[in-house]
């Protein structure tokens, strides 16, 4: 996984971000204590991440425009899975509808964008560190977000690994218009 570069994530608060904390200090204590539970909009999945070379003042010029004409979203979250081959278990979010519309929106502003290692398959981890036991596992699969996950801001973020990821912007999500 590619770990420098430029990421736009949405930490997740509310209800979801309480209980999602608390399934990742049961699970995996190690990702609970360094990152707040949220969802990865670009980085990771659809685009890559975006270079470092990028300013602040340009991230927003390019950005802002988005944020300002998106409505916050409430989005319902599947049942845990493993990601992609992996043993990392997560919480997705479907990838189409106004995340995916959203996502297309920041992936086409005009940054540059590295390739991405996945197609677009937003989600939220809960166990990304550990080796699970069988018994873990299932545990961990049989649990249930029923409340949604509320995207009310984009937080970007600056990750050069392995000094800890420095954020650059957080833009709220203010409007109604799905143009910009």
């Amino acid at each position: 996984m590619q770990l420098n570069g430029i990421f736009i994530i949405a930490e997740l608060g509310g209800e979801a971000g309480k209980q999602i904390r608390a399934i990742n200090e049961w699970f995996d204590p190690r990702l609970a204590r360094y990152k707040a539970p949220h969802v990865t909009i670009t980085g990771s999945s659809g685009v890559g991440p975006i270079p470092a070379s990028v300013t602040a003042v340009e991230l927003w010029e390019k950005l802002a425009p988005i944020t300002s004409s998106t409505e916050p979203m409430a989005l319902r979250f599947g049942p845990p899975m493993r990601f992609m081959q992996t043993e990392i278990l997560v919480l997705p979010l479907d990838p189409h509808g106004p995340l995916r519309a959203f996502h297309d929106r920041l992936a086409n502003c005009g940054l540059p964008f590295a390739r991405a290692r996945f197609t677009f398959s937003p989600h939220c981890t809960l166990s990304l560190y550990p080796t699970l036991t069988q018994e873990a596992t299932r545990e961990l699969l049989t649990l249930r977000v029923h409340v949604p996950a509320v995207i009310d801001r984009i937080h970007v973020f600056q990750a050069l690994d392995p000094q800890p990821a420095r954020k650059l912007l957080e833009l709220p999500l203010t409007g109604g218009s799905e143009t910009a």
